[in-house]
Order: structure tokens, then C-alpha cells, then sequence
């Protein structure tokens, strides 16, 4: 029975941190510079170089 609650609370634990690296992630992605703008910056960059 001992080892069922430990196997239990180890797989919800694992769970979590999942579900928080998954959200961390997405709010990374978010908060950075958006796809538009990189563009541009990427433009600018190889304008400039040529």
C-alpha cells in the first residue's frame, strides 16, 4: 500500500511540473519579440550586410 502512495504522489508530482513547464513555455514565447518583428529585424540585418 506504502509503495502505491508514493508511486501516486512521485506521477502527480511529475504532472505538475509538466503542466507548469508547459505554461512557463508558452508565456516565454508570448512575452518575446513577435514573429513581425523579428522579421523585420532579420530584413534590416541582411539589407545592411549587403
Amino acid at each position: 500500500m506504502m509503495i502505491f502512495i508514493l508511486a501516486s504522489g512521485y506521477l502527480f508530482t511529475v504532472y505538475l511540473l509538466l503542466a507548469l513547464a508547459k505554461r512557463t513555455g508558452t508565456k516565454t514565447v508570448t512575452t518575446g519579440f513577435p514573429s513581425s518583428t523579428e522579421g523585420k529585424r532579420k530584413q534590416e540585418i541582411s539589407v545592411n550586410s549587403q
